[in-house]
């Protein structure tokens, strides 16, 4: 058994910088790997260990599509430079399949696996052997059917497996000089649009412009959520202030991006709030 499994197992490491060496040292016997990059701090801090370990021997990959959030470009062009490693762009069409853009309580499956075959076919044209990607120990919970793509792939999560969370993924961040360590939580365009609603690249891109726009008044936390005419925006309960005084301007903004009715949800910011409709 590998010494960071045993440790692990039999000692509960709680020390974040034992869990740091767990990480380096399953990089270390892997050789040669590629990170599945999504430009989030989980992502960027295994990108930044897996350079310092690997070297040239790592590089990151990321897939595009439609669902991708316009301002994830700008970051991952700027951590990339900042770590100094190889990095490939891919092109991944979740837009070609029909499993995906009918938006079914799996649609997650059908685009990490769409992704991942992607970031595959890069990485074996280019000479590294496997692939890891930035879940941790909090991504356990809810619903998250890309695991099952990724399990099936046989791609490793190094972070998760040494026991790292998402604080301590975030502090060590800070420490090696990642200006992204506090970046908020984010997810593709495509979690905005609920359940059996059917996927278009109209309805992307109009929550994509509508999030571009409320972020220019600094709301960093936020959701669009599309429901047809109607869109419900959830921010951080501090920032319901900052909707209110700019109620009318962003009633006008986001009426003139193609909504009719905008609303604010009094509950706040959740994480996946949309899995609440699944049975």
């Amino acid at each position: 058994m590998p010494w960071h499994i045993f440790i692990l197992e039999n000692f509960r490491v709680i020390n974040k910088y034992q869990k740091l060496d767990a990480v380096k040292s399953i990089l270390s016997e892997l050789k040669t790997v590629a990170v599945a990059y999504s430009g989030g701090i989980d992502s960027s801090f295994l990108l930044k260990i897996g350079y310092d370990v690997l070297g040239e021997k790592c590089a990151g990959i990321t897939a595009v599509s439609e669902v991708m959030l316009k301002h994830e470009l700008e970051s991952i062009d700027r951590i990339i430079k900042l770590i100094g490693v190889t990095h490939y762009f891919v092109q991944s069409y979740e837009m070609d399949d029909p499993d995906f853009i009918s938006n079914s309580a799996d649609r997650c499956y059908y685009c990490k696996a769409r992704k991942l075959d992607a970031i595959f076919a890069c990485a074996a044209e280019h000479g590294f052997q496997y692939i890891v990607d930035g879940t941790n120990v909090d991504d356990r919970g809810d619903h998250r059917p890309g695991k099952r793509a990724a399990k099936q792939r046989g791609v490793r999560s190094p972070l998760e497996e040494a026991g790292l969370s998402k604080q301590e993924i975030r502090e060590l961040a800070r420490e090696v000089g990642l200006p992204n360590w506090n970046q908020p939580e984010d997810a593709c365009l495509a979690s905005r649009i609920p359940y059996n609603t059917p996927i278009t690249e109209e309805n992307l891109q109009r929550v994509d412009r509508a999030e571009q726009y409320l972020r220019s008044l600094r709301l960093q936390q936020l959701r669009v959520r599309y429901h047809g005419a109607v869109a419900r925006i959830e921010v951080e309960q501090p920032d319901f202030e900052v909707i209110l005084k700019h109620k009318d301007e962003i009633n006008k903004r986001l009426q003139a991006i193609g909504f009719t009715f905008i609303t604010l949800d009094l509950a706040g910011f959740r994480s996946g709030n949309l899995n609440k409709l699944i049975k």
